[in-house]
């Protein structure tokens, strides 16, 4: 297992529907992260920054290169592109994170 973070930027006043929308996570989205071997799953908010930071677990980060590809995938960052920042394609804005400390 790899652990893998990232961070992207929210829209100001949108914190209560990105809570929301992800609270209400499409089944077929849910399984399709499941089955490309993502878990433990976390996103953060940053309330004075809107700085979204996300951490997962992949068991073959490989697999991730085929989520962009998805129609659910490219379904899921239209309908979220009205609240964050996203890149022309409608993906969002991401930045990986280095780690640098971890305490098993």
């Amino acid at each position: 297992m790899q652990r893998i973070a990232f961070k992207m930027k929210l829209f100001k006043g949108f914190e209560a529907e990105y809570q929301k929308r992800h609270a209400e996570l499409w089944p077929e989205l849910q399984q399709l992260l499941k089955e490309t071997g993502i878990s433990d799953y976390a996103i953060f908010l940053d309330e004075t920054t809107g700085d979204l930071f996300g951490v997962f677990k992949a068991d073959d980060p490989g697999k991730l290169n085929n989520l962009p590809q998805q129609p659910v995938m490219q379904r899921w960052w239209t309908y979220m592109q009205d609240i964050m920042e996203t890149n022309t394609d409608a993906s969002p804005v991401q930045a990986p994170l280095k780690e640098v400390f971890y305490l098993p």
